[in-house]
């Protein structure tokens, strides 16, 4: 049995100190909106349960689906590639980036130099830009293949895009992957689902995403920024159908208007064909509950209707 953790979206806080200079950007939105409400239900404490949860479970892998900063600042990044030293060595930890990654015109090229190690796939020792993705890795029988959405936007937009470019090279990926029998796990930050979030934080490029799916088969799709658990299925290859698995936010404390924060536990085992899918949340439950389980669901069962979503919560 391979064991994958999934985390999201855990806007690392408290901000850094800001000044004017950073503000004359998008980054004035993303800072009014820190202070007056995210500020208070992202916590740092949070984070640190859930992942000190994920480390008493031992996981094999760790996959995190983005949004580890707010405004992409400077001081942000390095603080969240610091964070990532602490959840393990790169080979260990996979990370695709978010819309908040990718706050304001140059923040994904920092982003992509700071966390290359853990963006960069198996025998790549290139410089890791908006091309690497997107990376393939193996790890026992899964093929973890992660894809960027991430790009900056106007403000008040928070949209995620998947283009040509890389929807031939995932299918490319895919393709090698089921050659080689492995367990195909797509990795990418916005929902790749119509109605999982708001028009103006949809992912641009969903019908291609799923085209790609649908002609080269996947076996399980993690995403994050909507900050809920939610699980939906698209079509895939041979008439299958795919989960596409969405969580709460790392960050979350209680009392905000999602769910607070959890994490996936991902169980793969089986051969190909005849795959074996179970997904545990875990998270909080109460402000003084320690992170427990939540809920356990057999992903190989019959499915709920296409692009159905279940909040399993």
């Amino acid at each position: 049995m391979f064991r994958l953790a999934h985390l999201s979206d855990v806007h690392l806080g408290p901000l850094p100190d800001v000044t004017y200079r950073d503000l004359a950007s998008k980054r004035m939105v993303g800072y009014v909106n820190w202070q007056r409400s995210r500020r208070h239900i992202m916590h740092d404490g949070v984070v640190g349960s859930i992942t000190d949860d994920i480390e008493g479970t031992l996981v094999d892998h760790l996959a995190v689906t983005g949004d580890l900063v707010n405004l992409a600042l400077d001081a942000e990044i390095e603080l969240a590639r610091l964070w990532l030293e602490t959840l393990g060595v790169p080979a260990n930890v996979s990370v695709v980036p978010g819309n908040h990654d990718a706050y304001v015109p140059g923040a994904f090229d920092k982003v992509c130099r700071a966390w290359g190690p853990w963006m960069t796939g198996d025998g790549l020792n290139a410089p890791v830009d908006r091309h690497s993705f997107p990376y393939l890795r193996v790890r026992g029988r899964v093929a973890l293949i992660g894809v960027s959405s991430a790009r900056a936007t106007a403000p008040f937009m928070a949209n995620g895009y998947f283009r040509e470019d890389q929807s031939h090279r995932l299918g490319r990926l895919l393709d090698e992957a089921e050659r080689r029998g492995l367990f195909r796990v797509v990795m990418i930050h916005h929902p790749p689902v119509r109605g999982a979030v708001a028009q103006h934080k949809r992912l641009f490029g969903i019908g291609n995403f799923q085209k790609t799916i649908l002609r080269h088969g996947a076996e399980l799709i993690l995403h994050g920024h909507s900050h809920d658990p939610t699980l939906y299925w698209i079509r895939g290859k041979r008439h299958s159908q795919v989960p596409v698995v969405g969580v709460a936010a790392g960050g979350q404390g209680i009392g905000g208007s999602h769910p607070a924060a959890q994490w996936n536990l991902i169980e793969i085992s089986g051969d190909p064909g005849a795959w074996r899918l179970e997904l545990i949340r875990r998270g909080l439950s109460g402000p003084t509950i320690p992170v427990g389980e939540l809920s356990r669901v057999d992903l190989m069962k019959r499915p709920a209707p296409l692009e159905t979503v279940r909040h399993t919560s």
